[in-house]
């Protein structure tokens, strides 16, 4: 513990209440890399019996880091460190990719599958995407990451006939469709405010009940077929949309 926690500086700390100088400890050991994104914290009982203080005061200053979203609870996993990230703005004007945008920030995009294949439709799905008969639909359930770290989680439907076999897509669903020849030429995009569900915070390493922003995305092709539906849940510490408005003559 003494190499990833250095209890010993407990004592060393600025004048104040025990659980303020642990936290500080507890926060520079992260600033420093000692405690990197994703470890897990020791044990509140075992902080409390190294640095020889009470449970109660260990409990306060891990309460406090999880408020200031250093810190995650998972339930019947422990405490986990989370790794404060710059955030990524990304500007409304423009069909990209998550792929596309996160090349351009010189960062690697990347998915972790939550599942893919082919299913009937909802009522939504069937309405949305004008699916007929016995059509089937494309479902992507993936978790989105930037150099490895989470960003968004994000549910697409695809008509199969343009999407036949999920399991093409690796990192980019646009690069999939691509090589097809399929690329979509407008989208409808609705952004709005939304609380992660249980899932969602554990996947993206974020305190239980964080906001996020939902963006609802329906792509169309130049003939005006709807190509895709989406809806992404990305970490409002993580993404800020931008728009650009200009005065009109």
């Amino acid at each position: 513990m003494s190499a990833s926690l250095p209890l010993d500086e407990l004592q060393q700390a600025s004048a104040g209440p025990l659980y303020l100088k642990l936290k500080t400890v507890i926060e520079n050991a992260i600033v420093v890399g000692r405690l990197k994104h994703g470890d897990a914290l020791p044990p509140e009982r075992d902080i409390a019996d190294v640095a020889n203080i009470s449970r109660v005061t260990v409990r306060k200053a891990i309460d406090t880091l999880v408020a200031d979203g250093l810190l995650v609870r998972r339930r019947g996993s422990g405490t986990f460190v989370v790794k404060p990230i710059q955030k990524l703005q990304q500007p409304l004007s423009r069909l990209t990719s998550f792929t596309e945008d996160m090349r351009r920030r010189g960062m690697q995009a990347g998915s972790r599958w939550i599942s893919r294949g082919l299913f009937f439709p909802t009522p939504e799905e069937t309405m949305t995407l004008g699916l007929a008969g016995t059509a089937r639909v494309a479902r992507l359930i993936r978790l989105r990451t930037a150099n490895d770290l989470p960003i968004a989680f994000e549910r697409t439907s695809l008509p199969d006939d343009i999407l036949p076999d999920p399991d093409v897509v690796d990192d980019s669903l646009y690069l999939a469709l691509a090589a097809r020849g399929l690329r979509p030429t407008r989208a409808n995009q609705r952004i709005s405010a939304v609380l992660l569900n249980d899932e969602e915070t554990e996947l993206l390493g974020v305190p239980p009940g964080s906001p996020a922003l939902s963006v609802q995305r329906i792509a169309y092709f130049d003939t005006g077929r709807v190509m895709e539906m989406s809806t992404a849940h990305y970490r409002s510490d993580a993404y800020d949309l931008v728009a650009e408005l200009t005065i009109g003559p």
